[in-house]
């Protein structure tokens, strides 16, 4: 399979390492220094494009693949706010192909699963509330992440006591406090931690005057992203539409 790189930084070094371990060919990379190698032969003959960028750049790329049908997988967070309800038509109706995950780790996967199950069960004792935290490494630009907020919208769900998720605190690298976990009963706050090279840390919390429930998943590095992210790539070549972590593993 031909997999172009969207973005070269830690992410995609990783990526490519394992897509040729697997045995792809990596057709083309883009950074910030070649933009216009979107419009390049060899982009074009990408079967898939591994998307890792930022925010504010991830839209734009989706676009620029789009052009030339060239199907995605990004693991970019933070543009589904302004742009999400536009890129899901061009995939469902458009004829386009994302597949998008705030989080490739399989582990985080099964985190996912056991967290919606967990917050049907905590859906029978309205004793206990919930609450989240997230850490991440201090070159995250995005608070919360997009994992931290994938994993609320799964409690809001199931959970009937729960209407939104709102921003915490952040305490970010040089020890600076901003913002509060105070919140009306039935918002789900995140709270964000920017600490060192932490790849990232997930902690769901049921709390009761009696005990505290917590299920936590804690990335020992970024190998875990980088392998879902290929395959994700692999499971993506031969499908169309808008696709997600559950239609790779159906937990």
């Amino acid at each position: 399979m031909k997999i172009a790189l969207i973005g070269y930084g830690k992410m995609g070094r990783m990526i490519e390492q394992i897509a040729v371990e697997r045995g792809h060919e990596i057709c083309c990379i883009i950074d910030i220094d070649n933009q216009d190698d979107f419009d390049s032969e060899a982009f074009r003959s990408a079967d898939v494009a591994i998307e890792f960028t930022a925010p504010h750049v991830a839209y734009n790329n989706y676009i620029r693949a789009f052009r030339h049908n060239v199907k995605v997988v990004s693991g970019s967070t933070g543009w589904m706010s302004e742009h999400g309800d536009e890129v899901k038509k061009m995939c469902t109706e458009g004829g386009q192909t994302l597949f998008w995950s705030s989080n490739f780790s399989l582990g985080v996967a099964i985190f996912n699963a056991v967290n919606r199950y967990l917050a049907r069960i905590m859906n029978r004792f309205e004793s206990y509330d919930v609450k989240m935290e997230e850490v991440h490494h201090v070159h995250k630009l995005d608070a919360p992440s997009g994992t931290a907020i994938t994993l609320a919208e799964d409690i809001l769900e199931n959970l009937d006591r729960k209407t939104s998720w709102v921003k915490g605190t952040l305490l970010d690298a040089n020890g600076e406090l901003s913002g509060t976990d105070s919140c009306q009963a039935g918002e789900l706050a995140i709270n964000s931690i920017r600490r060192d090279e932490v790849p990232g840390i997930h902690t769901v919390t049921y709390d009761s005057e009696a005990d505290c429930i917590s299920i936590t998943h804690d990335a020992h590095n970024r190998k875990g992203f980088a392998l879902g992210a290929v395959l994700a790539a692999e499971f993506t070549a031969g499908r169309s539409g808008l696709l997600t972590m559950n239609d790779l593993f159906s937990f």
